[in-house]
C-alpha cells in the first residue's frame, strides 16, 4: 500500500497553503501613490506628519484610499493617476511653502493593491526590475584622480601642523600635481623631517632633489595607497547614494559598482529623471564654527553668519563666525553612545591627526564658549548641533545635551555624512518607460504560460493520469517558486522570468524519470502498488544527482557572476529546490491518494508501456 502518514500529508498541504497565501499579492497589481520623505539631513518625518497631510488632501478636496506612515516615509494611496497628481501638487504646496528651499521630497510612486489582511502577514509582491517596471539607469563614473587630489590636498595640511609641532623650519609644503613637496634650506633639517614623514605619512615614496639654493624632499603616494584611496572612494560613494537614494522611495534600487571606476545606479519605477539626477549630484558639506556670542544678542553682523537650528518644532537662528575651524574631510567618523556618569545619550565623534591638533587649539582657547556644526546640503547651512565646550580635547570628544538614544543616533548619522568621497560625471543615462516595461512582462508571461501548456499537453497525452499528476506537481512547483520570491521580496527582471521558464523543463524532467522508472518496473512484472514505490524509490537518487550538480552551477553564476546573470541564478537555485518539493512529494502525495488505498490495483493508467517480445 502506498501513503503517506498524516503529518507529512498535512505538511505538504500546510507548505502549498502558504505558498498560495504568499503568490496572491503578485495578481493584485499597483495602485498609484504620492510618497512624503525628507529632503534634507535635518529633517525627520514621524507618525504625526501623516495628519498634516490628510489635512492637506482634504482641503485640496482630493479623494484618497489610505495615508499611512512606513519607515520615515509618508504613503499616500490614491485611486488614479488623475488623483495622484492633484495630490502631489496639494501635499508641494502644504510641506514646501518655499520652493527654492523645499525641506521634504513628494515624489510619485506605486503601490501594492494587495489587501490588508495579505499585508499584515508579510504576504508582498516581489519587485519587479527596471526591465519589467520601467524607470531610469544611471552609469557614473568616479574621478579617481579626484580622490587622489582630494587625499593629497588633506596630507598637505597634516604635514605642515606635525613639522611645525616637532619644530622643523621649512620652506613650505604644496602640491604639484601628484608630488608632495617640501622646501628647506638646510641638508640637516631635511634629513630630520624626512624621519618624521616617514614615521607618520608611511605611504609617501620620498625622493630628494634639489632647486637652485633650496633642497626638496618630493612625496609620491605608493602605487598600493593610490589602489586603497581608489577603492574607498568608490565604497563611500556607493554608500552616501544609498542613502539619498532612500528619499526617492525607490522599491530595490541597485547601487553597485561596475568595474574599477564605474557605479551603476538603476531606479526602478522612477520616471522624473530630473530629480534623479539633482539627487545623485547633491553635495553635502560639514564646517566646524565658534559661535559669536555678542552677534547673538545683536541679531548679527560684520564677520558673522546665520544659520537655523531645528529643536524639535522650533527653529532658532544660530549666529557664527564666519572663520571656518574644521570642515568636514576631517571627520574620522561618529557614533552614538552613553555617558557612564549620567547615564544620557551622547555623540562620540573622532578627527583625524591634524583635525585633533586644530581642535586642542581652538578648544584650550574657548573653554565656556559655544560651538556649532554646521551642514551644508544644496548650498544652504543648518546647524545640527550648537554645543558648549566643556575642557581641552583634540581627536576623540563627545557631544552631550538632552538627547533621546534616537536623536544621538540621528545626530551622529549627520555628522557621519557629508560629500561624496570623489566626483562623478554621468556617462549613460537611459530612460524606460512604464508601457515598454509592461510589454516585457507581457511577453515574458505568455512564453512561461505557453511553455507551460505546451509541457502539459504533452504530459497528459504520453503519461494520462500520470502526466495529470506530474502537470500538477509542475503547477505547484510555479506557484512555489512565485511564493519563495515573494516571501524574500527578490527582484524580478527579464533574466529572472527567462529562469523560471527554464525550471519548468528542469521540474518536469524529475517527473518524467519517475514515470519512466514506473513502467520499467511494471515492464519487469512487478504490481503495480509495487511499481510505484519502486519507482519513487529508484527515481529519487537520480534526480538528487541532477539536481545537486545542477545547483552548483547555479551557485557558480550567484558568485561570479552580476547584473542579468545574478538575476538568472537567483530564480534558478530557489526553482531547484521548489522542483524537488514538488516533483518528489507533491506528486507522490497525489499518486497515493489516487492510487494508495486500492488494494486490488490491476493496472496504472500511465500510457502504453511497450514489453519486450519473447
Amino acid at each position: 500500500m502506498n501513503r503517506y502518514p498524516l503529518w507529512k500529508n498535512l505538511l505538504i498541504l500546510v507548505v502549498l497553503f502558504l505558498g498560495v497565501i504568499y503568490t496572491l499579492p503578485n495578481f493584485y497589481g499597483e495602485v498609484p501613490a504620492v510618497q512624503v520623505s525628507s529632503a534634507k539631513a535635518t529633517v525627520k518625518l514621524d507618525p504625526a506628519i501623516v495628519a498634516k497631510a490628510e489635512q492637506a488632501l482634504k482641503q485640496a478636496g482630493v479623494s484618497y484610499d489610505q495615508a499611512y506612515f512606513d519607515t520615515n516615509t509618508v504613503r499616500v494611496r490614491l485611486a488614479t493617476g488623475e488623483a495622484q497628481l492633484k495630490a502631489k501638487d496639494a501635499l508641494e504646496h502644504a510641506f514646501n511653502p518655499d520652493p527654492k528651499d523645499p525641506a521634504y521630497t513628494i515624489a510619485l510612486n506605486l503601490l501594492s493593491a494587495s489587501p490588508t489582511w495579505l499585508t499584515s502577514v508579510h504576504a508582498l509582491p516581489m519587485y519587479l526590475g527596471l526591465d519589467l517596471r520601467g524607470g531610469v539607469h544611471f552609469l557614473l563614473q568616479v574621478d579617481m584622480k579626484g580622490a587622489i587630489t582630494k587625499r593629497l590636498d588633506s596630507t598637505t595640511g597634516d604635514l605642515r601642523s606635525q613639522l611645525r609641532d616637532k619644530g622643523v623650519r621649512h620652506g613650505g609644503v604644496s602640491r604639484d600635481g601628484e608630488n608632495l613637496v617640501v622646501r628647506f634650506h638646510d641638508a640637516d633639517v631635511r634629513n630630520r623631517a624626512r624621519e618624521i614623514i616617514r614615521d607618520r605619512v608611511p605611504d609617501l615614496i620620498l625622493t630628494e632633489k634639489a632647486e637652485g639654493d633650496e633642497l626638496l624632499l618630493v612625496g609620491t603616494l605608493t602605487q598600493v595607497a593610490k589602489q586603497k584611496i581608489q577603492e574607498d572612494a568608490v565604497k563611500q560613494n556607493i554608500t552616501t547614494l544609498h542613502n539619498r537614494i532612500n528619499e526617492l522611495g525607490v522599491a530595490e534600487p541597485v547601487v553597485q559598482q561596475q568595474g574599477a571606476d564605474r557605479i551603476v545606479v538603476q531606479l526602478p519605477g522612477v520616471q522624473d529623471v530630473a530629480k534623479a539626477k539633482d539627487l545623485i549630484g547633491r553635495t553635502a558639506t560639514l564646517e566646524v564654527r565658534m559661535v559669536d556670542e555678542t552677534a547673538t544678542q545683536a541679531g548679527g553682523g560684520a564677520g558673522t553668519d546665520t544659520f537655523p537650528e531645528r529643536r524639535g518644532d522650533q527653529v532658532i537662528p544660530v549666529v557664527v563666525k564666519k572663520q571656518i575651524v574644521l570642515t568636514g574631510d576631517r571627520f574620522n567618523g561618529a557614533s552614538q553612545g552613553q555617558d557612564q556618569q549620567s547615564h544620557g545619550s551622547i555623540v562620540s565623534v573622532d578627527l583625524d591627526a591634524a583635525g585633533g591638533r586644530i581642535m586642542r587649539d581652538v578648544t584650550r582657547e574657548n573653554i565656556g564658549k559655544r560651538m556649532a556644526i554646521i551642514l551644508f546640503e544644496r548650498g544652504k547651512g543648518e546647524a545640527i548641533s550648537v554645543a558648549t565646550i566643556q575642557g581641552e580635547f583634540s581627536n576623540r570628544f563627545q557631544i552631550s545635551g538632552q538627547f533621546s538614544p534616537e536623536e544621538a543616533n540621528g545626530l551622529a548619522i549627520l555628522i557621519r555624512s557629508g560629500s561624496l568621497a570623489a566626483p562623478m560625471d554621468i556617462v549613460e543615462e537611459r530612460t524606460i518607460g512604464p508601457s515598454l516595461g509592461a510589454d516585457n512582462i507581457k511577453k515574458g508571461f505568455h512564453s512561461t504560460l505557453w511553455g507551460f501548456s505546451a509541457i502539459a499537453v504533452f504530459m497528459l497525452l504520453y503519461y494520462m493520469v500520470f502526466g495529470a499528476i506530474s502537470v500538477t506537481a509542475l503547477a505547484a512547483n510555479l506557484m512555489l517558486l512565485l511564493a519563495l520570491l515573494s516571501l524574500l521580496q527578490a527582484t524580478l527582471t527579464l533574466p529572472g522570468i527567462a529562469a523560471i521558464a527554464f525550471t519548468l523543463g528542469m521540474a518536469i524532467d524529475s517527473n518524467v524519470l519517475i514515470n519512466e522508472r514506473i513502467r520499467e518496473e511494471l515492464r519487469n512484472g512487478a504490481s503495480p502498488q509495487a511499481a510505484i514505490t519502486a519507482g519513487y524509490d529508484h527515481a529519487f537518487s537520480t534526480i538528487l544527482d541532477s539536481n545537486v550538480t545542477t545547483l552548483i552551477a547555479g551557485i557558480a553564476l550567484l558568485i561570479f557572476g552580476s547584473g542579468p546573470i545574478r538575476g538568472f541564478a537567483v530564480v534558478h537555485c530557489l526553482g531547484i529546490i521548489t522542483s524537488m518539493f514538488s516533483s518528489v512529494l507533491v506528486s507522490r502525495m497525489l499518486t497515493n491518494f489516487i492510487y494508495g488505498r486500492r488494494r486490488k490495483l490491476e493496472k496504472l493508467a500511465i500510457g502504453q508501456i511497450w514489453k519486450p517480445q519473447a
